[in-house]
């Protein structure tokens, strides 16, 4: 049985809706033109569906490149904008002394040891950021 609409494995990433939160799933390595698709692929869900959060889930890459550093960053600067937060999940050893050999930063990323611990934390990202008066920074 074939699917007209199917593709590579490498070649879509899924974006699945968790009530307000996306999970993406990341295995192996991110091309250039499944990054761009998957970046406008969060952005209009995220627009379409005004999920509060976003999972990226990378316990499936073993190597990471300034590349995908830049994309992760990318992804969560445009949620931000959309008005979402983005934690990383299950980042392997390896994966996080790479990131701070590459000198990569990542800001606007929060970070997670599991799926279920991102959960966690955009649920509590959620319940203090969303007062019914406004939040005051302090100096």
């Amino acid at each position: 049985m074939t699917d007209a609409h199917s593709s590579p494995p490498w070649g879509h990433v899924p974006v699945l809706r968790l009530g307000d939160v996306l999970l993406v799933t990341l295995q192996g390595d991110l091309h250039d033109s499944t990054a761009e698709q998957l970046q406008q692929e969060i952005s209009e869900t995220i627009a379409r569906s005004s999920a509060t959060g976003v999972i990226i889930d990378i316990s499936g890459v073993e190597i990471v490149d300034s590349f995908l550093g830049r994309v992760l960053a990318e992804i969560a600067a445009k949620a931000r904008l959309l008005a979402a937060r983005t934690v990383v999940a299950g980042m392997r050893p390896a994966v996080a002394i790479t990131l701070v050999e590459l000198g990569l930063t990542l800001p606007g990323l929060l970070t997670a040891l599991s799926t279920e611990e991102a959960l966690s934390l955009l649920a509590k990202e959620t319940s203090t950021s969303r007062p019914s008066g406004t939040r005051q920074e302090s100096p």
